[in-house]
């Protein structure tokens, strides 16, 4: 097998294709997230907050003459987001799987216990 043809055969795995395309989803979700968070958090939540410490965005919160705490609010409140919608998303997949489960027959004998059954009958007669 060459080379390429074995670098094909890897790269077109279902699992190597199907991580890539959760990587691009999840790069553009986190863009969305940020987004939601500099956009709408913290002009609605965090403005009086901000305002009182006359700043205009959470990143500009520094302590110390430089620790930017801020940035590191930001990436705590944007990872907290993200886990959250996860989470709900995940919930949604397990309940729409237990609605198609369809429940199992109930198990009916088994091969053995069959013949069992019809050697009983037949010393019976």
């Amino acid at each position: 097998m060459g080379f390429f043809s074995e670098f094909k055969e890897f790269a077109m795995k279902g699992n190597v294709v199907d991580l890539a395309v959760g990587v691009i989803i999840g790069a553009a979700f986190g863009k969305i997230v940020s987004s939601f968070i500099e956009n709408v958090i913290t002009p609605l939540l965090l403005k009086p907050a901000l305002d009182a410490a006359h700043l205009s965005t959470i990143e500009e919160l520094t302590a110390f003459g430089g620790v930017k705490y801020g940035l590191f609010l930001s990436a705590v409140l944007n990872f907290i987001i993200v886990a959250f919608v996860l989470f709900l998303i995940i919930k949604g997949i397990n309940t729409l799987k237990k609605k198609d489960e369809a429940p199992a027959a109930p198990a009916g004998p088994t091969q053995e216990e069959l013949l069992t059954q019809i050697r009983d009958l037949l010393k019976n007669k």
